[in-house]
């Protein structure tokens, strides 16, 4: 017969472990996709830590003596969980800032789709490249690299022994801007470089042929181009996701050494 019996500090064990799991769940790419419903969520996350808790041998939980002792280890666990989430999460921004100079460009900046996913107007090639990101995302099982890193957590930070180093995160905040710019830049580089081309030329006919409206046949000739450039750089983007990728394997490690 399975004997179903568990102490009260299991039980306390296995609530810090939740806390960590469902605080992950909730800002990691992917899982934290908002068209997700949220019991599906909260089921996945209670499997993963009961799956956790039958795993790790130790089970001993930090020393506390009120309620109030062990709510900050809870938050602490829950800080731990959203921080490393958070580290892959902030990298997704790179292909909405992308979208977001490839429509300026274009011309579709005013052209406002509302994204299910982040809850929020985003344009139209950001919506592509979001999308398109998250499918390569499933099919390179970058989502398995997510699970084993939360997982791979507990070893290197036991539950309730997350100490935060405030330089590490600005060191490592910083470091990702620089790498959020260059590598919204590789993205967007082809379109920004052909709109960059076409506005010379229109600049050229505009001098040389002033009683024509360059404004109303500029923007046409933007869209109609920008969209033939987006069409032939489509192939591209696995390539460039490989950049996005690293990002979040750096982005995770650096939040994680952060903490230890």
């Amino acid at each position: 017969m399975i004997d179903y019996t568990f102490s009260f500090e299991d039980l306390e064990f296995f609530l810090l472990v939740l806390a960590r799991i469902s605080s992950f769940m909730f800002v990691a790419p992917f899982f934290s996709m908002t068209n997700t419903p949220r019991r599906v969520r909260a089921g996945f996350s209670i499997f993963v830590s009961f799956l956790l808790f039958g795993v790790l041998e130790d089970h001993s939980v930090p020393a506390y003596s009120t309620v109030l002792g062990y709510s900050i280890i809870v938050l602490r666990e829950t800080i731990t969980g959203l921080m490393i989430g958070l580290g892959a999460n902030m990298c997704m921004s790179i292909v909405q800032f992308a979208g977001k100079v490839a429509d300026m460009d274009i011309g579709l900046s005013m052209v406002q789709l509302f994204d299910p996913v982040t809850r929020d107007s985003t344009g139209f090639v950001g919506s592509l490249y979001q999308y398109v990101l998250i499918l390569i995302m499933l099919v390179t099982d970058m989502h398995y690299f997510f699970l084993r890193a939360i997982v791979e957590t507990f070893t290197l930070i036991p539950v309730g022994g997350a100490r935060f180093s405030s330089e590490k995160v600005m060191t490592t905040t910083i470091q990702f801007l620089t790498d959020y710019i260059s590598i919204s830049f590789r993205l967007c580089l082809p379109i920004v470089a052909a709109m960059l081309l076409l506005n010379a030329i229109l600049g050229v006919l505009a001098k040389t042929a002033p009683q024509v409206n360059m404004f109303s046949v500029g923007i046409q000739i933007k869209i109609t181009v920008g969209l033939g450039i987006l069409f032939l750089t489509i192939g591209t983007i696995p390539a460039a996701s490989e950049f996005i990728f690293r990002e979040m394997r750096i982005m995770v490690t650096a939040m994680v050494e952060s903490m230890q």
